[in-house]
């Protein structure tokens, strides 16, 4: 059972998807995500940077018990629903689709939430983007 139990994890670990800067940037372009609602594309990569270190199966738990899923670290007691704790789910998804390599979900439920509070939402953006150089996000990228 204890075997089971570690391949399982190792399968888990291994189906992570760890971003690199540059392909982060790329993706988000992609997606609109440069200058929407006046965010720029690096403040959009210094914030993954802050709260996920761009991993996509991020999980944090919060003191109010809450968790933060994916990418963005999106909140399951407002923007995402676990199934386990009471949530608002203003972005109309399950937590778990905010954990896949696909994050075409945590883009849509980010820019729900830069809509509604604006970028400052993110503890880890106020903390480590905030009035801060952020070139080097987007630096070499081609962007």
């Amino acid at each position: 059972m204890k075997i089971w139990v570690l391949l399982v994890l190792l399968a888990a670990a291994a189906s992570a998807k760890r971003f690199n800067r540059c392909e982060l940037a790329r993706t988000l372009k992609a997606a609109g995500m440069s200058g929407f609602r006046g965010v720029s594309l690096a403040n959009w990569v210094c914030l993954v940077n802050a709260e996920s270190s761009y991993n996509t199966q991020t999980i944090n738990r919060n003191s109010d018990g809450s968790r933060d899923y994916g990418i963005f670290q999106i909140n399951n007691r407002w923007w995402c629903s676990n199934g386990q704790f009471p949530s608002k789910n203003n972005c109309r998804i399950s937590c778990s689709q905010l954990l896949t390599d696909d994050i075409s979900a945590d883009i849509r439920c980010a820019k729900t939430i830069v809509t509604r509070q604006g970028i400052s939402a993110w503890v880890g953006w106020r903390r480590r983007c905030k009035n801060q150089d952020l070139r080097r996000y987007i630096a070499g990228c081609g962007v």
